[in-house]
């Protein structure tokens, strides 16, 4: 039989050559509690954040071999990710360097196992320096930037210890290097800036030291936790490994002590199939948070780790909307909560520290609410959901059933002489393609999928009438969202203000328009997007955001959203409007490249597509974090590649008073694949051969 949970290591991510600062972005580290980055370097670290505690993009723990910088050297250093640890490895002047990087369980910081090898063939003297910066502080504001906050250090040399506090000591940092046996090293440095330790070892002999790097706001708490782990190194590392499985193992298992629901087993001899499901379910475990400092109890963040690290985004989470119904609906429940009693119309997403509002509107957050309103009723049946009533700041109160009509026909107030929404300016919008503004055919599309979900819920409510107009109206929306395609060419317009059209080849029109209104496209126009999405925009591996035929790709480099690459949401959104088009072919015959491009951990903010740079042992590469691209290493809309099997392939359909059906393309991939264990409404289905069987 095939498995059905995942360990740490089914997701090993490919071994990448990292020679200073290529087109790589170093992996992340956390442990729902901290989050970290590795560095370019062996040892290094950086971003590492505990809210409310920060010590900003500091790069600290930098290696020096012999007095000398390692990197220094050129040497490259092979990465491996893991979700519970990151391994390093590089040869410099005769010295095998190899390390083990981890968040322990709980701990409120990042430590590094350094096991350092002779190879020179003759006894020598190690001298393993680490270069030390600390920027830690605990802002009083809250964090409403995408950088997270640093303040400027006083460092103390407290042996082999450094301890960093702000001018304000609102915050300590504790950095160090200790032997094997968990005991501070001898320090030959003394700066407040390099640490040094040094050994004899003999010819093909080893010598492990660790380094901890501990931060927090009581001075005896973090020397505490120092202790702690350095103690025991080893056993911080297992604990790490043992934690992530279990935690993998609860995304599937029922009755978990982890979630408050939780996602069907997958059982399938295809291994793209399992590989796209596990990857995507373990891509939202990943952003889970558990801190004890958030005002709104556990969430989930967007990006990490090194932007927004205590921002969620209503878009990037609706994106991920099925598995948060599925996975942990009290957390969903208590998150849309949250945003609608803040005004979705006057933020783009909250922070959890204060949960005070960041950011600008974000014209896709009606769309966005709506998905994860729906989402969150069909699936367990909280009708009474509703009837809660929300209080914004402004004193406006509505309940929920009201807001989603609101939402639903809030473009009215957008509506311009053509009788679509104007959806604004690029910040509104996709913030790198300045031709896709105002009057886009996706969030017109969407508008209608919008008046008919409202209509559906209406009708649930008893509200018939509103029912009745809600979709009458999203009928005669229609053809004028068509007045924007271009026959033959199987893409939109964009109208500005003037009522001049602009080509927009974007795949965001594409995935959106095919996933709300496929069904009222002509069969010709139906293939015609479907021709332009595999000729312009689908790679082997990965995808194209933007058409590199469109005007407007030499606007940008930001990968996530131009020619160059796309964001992770945009293959499996795409992927879906392919198949409700009606053309699964084309995406199953993609399948295997996209199950590539899941080899360097979970979905980064955007991978790049082959042209641009070179894919990493077939998979498209994750895009860099700095300029141009500015491009985090993951991002939490990862759960649109289970969206993409349980609702594409599989073609589970929740109807509002809980019927279950099926269909799909599975198939013709695997005859025998199945879904164990899908819970809707309380009760308890299996998905076999295309039929949905209840337990």
């Amino acid at each position: 039989m095939t498995r059905t949970i995942p360990t740490v290591e089914d997701f090993a991510s490919a071994v990448v050559a990292d020679r200073f600062d290529d087109m790589v972005n170093p992996p992340g580290l956390t442990n729902h509690v901290a989050t970290a980055q590795v560095d370019h370097d062996v040892v290094a670290v950086r971003s590492l954040a505990v809210p409310p505690v920060s010590q900003g993009d500091t790069i600290t723990a930098q290696l020096y071999l012999g007095g000398r910088l390692a990197r220094s050297f050129g040497e490259p250093v092979h990465t491996q990710w893991r979700p519970d640890r990151v391994e390093r490895r590089t040869v410099v002047d005769g010295w095998e360097v190899s390390t083990t990087t981890a968040c322990p369980p709980g701990e409120a910081g990042v430590v590094v196992r350094i096991e350092v090898r002779n190879t020179a063939g003759v006894d020598r003297e190690l001298r393993l320096g680490l270069w030390i910066a600390s920027t830690v502080t605990r802002p009083a504001a809250p964090w409403l930037r995408a950088e997270a906050p640093q303040a400027p250090n006083t460092v103390d040399v407290a042996g082999s210890r450094r301890v960093g506090r702000p001018a304000d000591r609102s915050a300590v940092a504790v950095q160090g290097l200790v032997d094997a046996a968990g005991c501070d090293v001898v320090d030959h440095a003394g700066t407040a800036q390099l640490l040094e330790a040094r050994a004899h070892v003999g010819a093909g002999a080893s010598v492990v030291h660790s380094y901890v790097h501990v931060v927090g706001t009581r001075e005896e708490d973090v020397l505490a936790a120092f202790e702690r782990v350095a103690g025991d190194v080893d056993g911080a590392l297992a604990a790490s490994t043992a934690r992530w499985d279990a935690e993998l193992a609860a995304l599937f298992t029922p009755g978990n002590e982890e979630f408050s629901g939780h996602l069907p087993a997958l059982r399938t001899s295809n291994h793209a199939l399992r590989t796209l499901y596990w990857w995507g379910a373990m891509g939202v475990l990943w952003f889970r948070r558990d801190n004890p400092a958030s005002v709104l109890g556990r969430t989930y963040d967007t990006l990490m780790p090194r932007y927004w690290q205590t921002t969620t985004f209503i878009w990037d989470y609706s994106l991920s909307s099925m598995v948060h119904a599925l996975l942990d609906p009290v957390v969903m429940r208590r998150q849309i909560s949250h945003w609608v009693g803040l005004d979705i119309d006057e933020h783009f997403g909250t922070e959890w520290l204060t949960g005070g509002p960041v950011g600008n509107w974000y014209s896709v957050n009606h769309y966005a609410l709506i998905r994860l309103v729906h989402d969150y009723l069909r699936l367990h049946g909280d009708h009474a959901f509703l009837d809660e009533e929300l209080t914004t700041p402004s004193g406006r109160t509505r309940s929920i059933g009201e807001d989603v009509r609101h939402w639903a026909t809030a473009w009215h107030r957008l509506r311009g002489p053509s009788g679509l929404a104007d959806y604004g300016e690029i910040d509104n919008l996709l913030e790198c393609v300045s031709t896709y503004v105002h009057e886009v055919a996706s969030l017109n599309a969407a508008n209608v999928w919008n008046m008919r979900t409202a209509a559906e819920i209406s009708e649930h409510q008893g509200r018939t009438e509103d029912a009745a107009r809600l979709r009458a109206e999203a009928d005669a929306l229609v053809p004028l969202v068509a007045e924007l395609y271009l026959p033959g060419r199987g893409y939109f317009h964009a109208r500005r203000p003037d009522g001049s059209l602009v080509e927009t080849r974007h795949c965001y029109d594409f995935a959106t328009v095919g996933t709300t209104i496929a069904a009222d496209l002509p069969a010709e126009q139906r293939e015609e997007m479907v021709r332009f999405f595999v000729e312009e925009l689908r790679t082997p591996s990965w995808m194209r955001a933007l058409s590199p035929w469109d005007a407007n790709a030499g606007y940008s480099l930001r990968a996530d959203h131009q020619w160059n690459g796309a964001y992770p949401a945009w293959p499996a959104d795409a992927a879906r409007a392919a198949i409700a088009l009606g053309r699964p072919d084309v995406v199953l015959e993609w399948l295997p490249g996209l199950a590539r491009s899941t080899n360097q951990g979970p979905p980064g903010q955007a991978h790049f597509v082959e042209e641009a740079v070179a894919p990493v042992e077939g998979g498209a590469r994750k895009t860099p974090p700095q300029l141009p691209y500015i491009i985090d290493w993951s991002c939490s809309s990862a759960g649109a590649w289970c969206e993409l099997v349980l609702a594409g392939i599989f073609g589970v359909q929740v109807a509002l008073d809980g019927t279950v059906t099926a269909g799909g393309c599975v198939a013709e991939l695997d005859p025998d694949a199945r879904l164990e264990g899908l819970v809707v409404q309380g009760r308890t289905y299996d998905v076999v051969d295309g039929q949905v069987v209840p337990r």
